[in-house]
């Protein structure tokens, strides 16, 4: 059989990203001569990567961005979120000893994020994290991306999974969705930067503490997942 496969959403989910992105989009915006935003404008923001993050922030600000505009503002947030990598960015608590237990009990884990794939890389890398991946995608790997059920299946083709064994874990409506989208599982973090509360958004699971996420879970989740549905009537 598969091992059973954990694919973890990045921002928010896998690790604490928020004081750098804040850093990164403010040193961006002050181009524009805006005001900075805050970490609690940041659910507003992420979720589409860097593009939409910054388009996000100039209407948050009331700014009417020029599209000739927007390419060299993008360059500008990914040289400075690039250049102080990690900066105050770290694996949520709990996180890198379920991994372990993970890894120990035969499970692949990867990682699909709506992160541009380079800059995903290189903060896992610089946190000495890459080992634990069979796979890592991100918004610009395929044509598509999250929601889009095939960002989530071509990750778990990249990481030698099969859909019927795997798990997705996320915070935001996005990962639940394309977990859905993809006859997935899902297992939904309430830490993270989803603008609603995780539960309403419809996930297979809530857990409050990576300390909760077992091998037992996983296997639990995609047993329950692959028992058909009973008949109604």
């Amino acid at each position: 059989m598969t091992p059973a496969l954990v694919v973890f959403d990045l921002d928010g989910t896998l690790l604490d990203t928020h004081s750098d992105l804040v850093e990164s989009i403010n040193h961006t915006i002050a181009e524009l001569g805006m005001a900075p935003v805050s970490y609690d404008d940041l659910t507003h923001l992420v979720g589409y990567g860097a593009k939409v993050m910054i388009e996000r922030a100039c209407n948050l600000r009331g700014h009417a961005l020029q599209p000739e505009q927007l390419p060299s503002l993008l360059d500008r947030f990914i040289t400075h979120y690039s250049n102080n990598m990690p900066g105050h960015t770290a694996p949520y608590p709990g996180l890198v000893d379920a991994m372990d237990q993970l890894k120990s009990a035969g499970c692949k884990l990867a990682v699909c994020t709506n992160k541009l794939e380079g800059l995903a890389r290189s903060l896992i890398e610089k946190l000495e994290l890459t080992h634990y991946f069979d796979a890592i995608t991100g918004g610009d790997t395929f044509t598509v991306r999250k929601p889009d059920a095939q960002h989530l299946l071509g990750t778990i083709e990249r990481a030698g999974g099969e859909a019927g064994n795997t798990v997705m874990i996320g915070d935001s409506a996005n990962d639940i969705l394309v977990a859905r989208n993809a006859g997935v599982p899902s297992i939904a973090v309430p830490f993270g930067y989803s603008d609603v509360p995780v539960e309403t958004l419809g996930p297979t699971r809530v857990i409050t503490h990576f300390k909760e996420l077992t091998p037992a879970l996983v296997d639990e989740l995609i047993a329950d997942a692959a028992r058909p549905t009973a008949a109604v009537g």
